[in-house]
């Protein structure tokens, strides 16, 4: 099936491209989502006709993509787990928990566009990818710590006269 891109399609082609996809994606994907329309004659005159205005758009769509990619960058994503012996973390760190605490931090993502070859089940720094765009894709420092407070020492018996002082200021 021959199609025309209206949009950037990851791993297919970019807006104008002339594509031969199997029908199924083509009729199942990218006509319903808007992403391409049937190359025909009639279709390729009204596409050069609002090629400017798609352009346009795209690039829009890239530039707010690059300043999220800036502030994402910038950010430092700390996440706390529950930790058991040796530092082990019990249970892992998703996609869904570093969405949310991106979320916390004021940057809303989408967590698929989170991408994680696999949870991360180790403290520790780790740098995470975020696809913002078909040709922007961010790297997001991701700190995993512990939970567990160090133990601090007990503190020293209280003195007479301490003792004292704290009954005055009681009265």
């Amino acid at each position: 099936m021959k199609l025309i891109l209206r949009a950037d399609v990851e791993n297919l082609g970019n807006l104008g491209d002339l594509v031969d996809v199997r029908p199924g994606y083509g009729r199942n994907f990218l006509l319903p989502q808007g992403l391409a329309m049937v190359a025909s004659e009639a279709n390729l005159k009204v596409f050069e006709q609002e090629r400017k205005k798609l352009q346009a758009r795209m690039d829009k769509l890239r530039a707010e993509a690059q300043d999220l990619q800036t502030r994402l960058e910038a950010l430092d994503v700390v996440i706390t787990m529950h930790v058991g012996e040796n530092e082990k973390l019990y249970g892992s760190v998703t996609s869904t928990i570093i969405g949310e605490a991106l979320a916390a931090l004021g940057v809303e993502v989408d967590r698929r566009r989170i991408l994680l070859e696999a949870p991360i089940r180790t403290l520790g720094e780790h740098r995470v990818r975020v696809r913002l765009h078909a040709s922007v894709t961010a790297e997001v420092p991701v700190k995993v710590v512990s939970d567990h407070v160090p133990e601090e020492e007990e503190p020293a018996p209280q003195t007479p006269a301490d003792a004292s002082a704290v009954e005055e200021a009681a009265q």
